[in-house]
């Protein structure tokens, strides 16, 4: 199965960029804004990973105390986008060996993906900023496309935007909505155990392979076959 690899779509958040502090900050400040109780950094890291609008859905529900109705919400996301926009970049971290196993995954011609739920207005500024955009030719936010993951969309656009057959291509993140899409789409897909996953173990999730670090990527795709 993994000789026949040629393109790695990767998930963003939890996957390639530790971005959980920039946005624990945007929620408490939009919370604080709205006259909200707040929320603990450790909190939003079980919220992540269904888009920006499922975050404050889950925050506010939290602060409320009760389910919160669609006008409030809608309302309150302009004021998690612009506070989000502030702090985009000022605590969030490349997780280790990220840059260095997409250098080698690049130079061996693997076609390179992001794929992830999180609003496209935020996903380049980010890449750029840890200066990884160049190594991906197809960037797909949660809301480039009509469907976000765990729904099959983004992966089967990639599919046939790169004229793929499923076996050729490859999901790596660190949620179970990554590996539910990848197995919707008919892919392969990592499961990265360092990420946020609603505090469940990815293993649960059944992915091809369960990776503790983002270089353990390299034991499953090998370089040298491309």
């Amino acid at each position: 199965m993994w000789d026949q690899i040629k393109a790695i779509a990767f998930d963003l958040d939890g996957t390639l960029i530790d971005s959980v502090p920039d946005l624990a900050m945007a929620t408490q400040a939009a919370l604080a804004e709205l006259g909200l109780s707040s929320c603990t950094e450790t909190q939003v890291r079980t919220w992540v990973g269904n888009g920006a609008e499922m975050l404050m859905r889950r925050a506010m529900t939290h602060a409320l105390g009760t389910d919160v109705k669609q006008v409030a919400l809608d309302a309150a996301m302009p004021t998690f986008m612009h506070h989000y926009q502030e702090n985009l970049e000022k605590y969030s971290a490349l997780y280790a060996d990220v840059h260095s196993v997409l250098q080698t995954l690049f130079d061996a011609g693997y076609k390179l993906a992001v794929v992830t739920n999180k609003p496209y207005r935020f996903t380049l500024p980010l890449l750029n900023a840890f200066g990884i955009n160049d190594f991906f030719s197809l960037v797909l936010g949660g809301d480039t496309l009509a469907k976000m993951k765990p729904d099959p969309l983004p992966l089967q656009h990639v599919l046939r935007e790169w004229q793929l057959e499923k076996s050729q291509l490859l999901m790596v993140g660190d949620s179970k909505n990554d590996i539910l899409a990848a197995k919707a789409a008919g892919i392969a897909s990592i499961g990265l155990t360092y990420g946020y996953n609603y505090g469940e173990d990815i293993g649960l999730s059944g992915p091809d392979a369960v990776c503790e670090q983002f270089s353990d990527i390299l034991n499953w795709v090998n370089p040298t076959k491309q």
